[in-house]
């Protein structure tokens, strides 16, 4: 909306108005994505501290499961679907400085907008049951595939329009690109299910989801720059799609809006993301990861997360394979709570691992 207005209708005045021309810098994406990420960050700072308290008057309240460790329960009853602030502070700022007519724009805002909604009505029904059991299994997992086979078949539509390949991109391998053909949809199913349960698995402790995604985020918001930049694409070997440059904007509003949300989820927590938040976020770096190609890359950049779906793997095969648990609690951030680390020494350690994880993601791109 601003980029319409500021862009494309008054900087053309510019040639009878010349103080106008100042207007030409919101051609540039890395502008925008900077306006983007400062507004998010506004939107979250200004709006927590009003959600929080409608939360409260509404005692939407987080219901904590007895099996987790005993310091949660103090937990019980602090405002939760804190997502809403987070997708209120990602999607506005998008939709205000990006060009409305790029179509990669409205599969991301729409893919992550539509798992929101299937988190939300988690969330909605573990606060009317006061149980932590929401939706059932099945019609949770039904509903994400539901949503993630429609932004494959999308896909499809893209690539024969030639907008889109449904080639696949493997790290270190730059010759390695198989065309997945009509299999692409169902790589897609499980690549944003499976995303977003595996931030939804990572929210456990105060801060803990937000910091990693938001590290992930900033990650995947150089790689959209760098594929969406015809030379940086070439020089470095990737696929180059122009119109996904306005991915970054995406990318940079959610950095803005996760640390805006940090800010009031960091420990201890005065507010949790619930179901809305996690499954939308894990939708949305899945999906700029489908868009820009780097599909398998995800797994080096959230690497965190890979680790958190792997130890409930891990565990839930040992037990029912030999009745042993190789972890004391999965996911593991649990684990390492009930051998005596204290949460924000987790935290502390997990970002570390994140950053650890992200930087080495973008040695990659060279290593080619």
């Amino acid at each position: 909306m601003l980029y319409y207005l500021l862009f494309v209708q008054l900087y053309p005045l510019s040639s009878r108005h010349p103080w106008l021309s100042v207007l030409n810098v919101t051609r540039y994406v890395t502008f925008r994505t900077a306006a983007a990420s400062l507004t998010a960050l506004a939107i979250g700072l200004v709006l927590g501290p009003w959600l929080i308290r409608k939360l409260q008057e509404f005692q939407v309240g987080q219901v904590i499961r007895l099996e987790g460790p005993a310091s949660h329960r103090l937990k019980a009853g602090t405002p939760t679907m804190g997502g809403l602030l987070i997708l209120a502070a990602a999607l506005v700022p998008t939709l205000l400085w990006t060009n409305l007519t790029n179509e990669y724009m409205w599969i991301a805002v729409g893919s992550t907008t539509l798992f929101g909604s299937v988190g939300f009505l988690d969330d909605y029904l573990k606060i009317v049951r006061r149980d932590h059991h929401g939706l059932r299994p099945r019609f949770k997992f039904g509903l994400q595939l539901v949503i993630a086979m429609g932004v494959g078949f999308v896909l499809l539509w893209l690539q024969r329009h030639n907008l889109y390949s449904t080639r696949l991109g493997f790290p270190f391998f730059k010759a390695l690109n198989p065309d997945f053909g009509w299999w692409y949809v169902p790589f897609t199913m499980f690549m944003l299910t499976a995303w977003s349960n595996a931030v939804n698995l990572t929210d456990g402790l105060d801060g803990l989801a937000i910091s990693t995604f938001t590290i992930a985020a900033a990650a995947f918001t150089a790689l959209t720059y760098i594929v969406g930049h015809r030379e940086f694409a070439q020089y470095l070997l990737l696929e180059h799609f122009s119109a996904v440059s306005e991915l970054t904007i995406f990318c940079g509003a959610l950095v803005g809006a996760a640390l805006g949300f940090l800010w009031y989820n960091s420990y201890p927590a005065e507010i949790f993301m619930g179901d809305v938040g996690s499954l939308a976020l894990g939708a949305a770096i899945g999906t700029v990861a489908i868009l820009i190609k780097q599909e398998l890359l995800l797994v080096i950049v959230g690497g965190v997360f890979v680790l958190e779906v792997c130890s409930v793997v891990i565990q839930v095969a040992s037990f029912k394979m030999t009745g042993q648990r190789v972890f004391r609690m999965a996911p593991i951030h649990h684990h390492f709570e009930l051998i005596g680390w204290s949460e924000p020494k987790v935290i502390t350690r997990f970002v570390i691992v994140a950053i650890i994880f992200a930087l080495f993601s973008l040695t990659t791109l060279k290593l080619r």
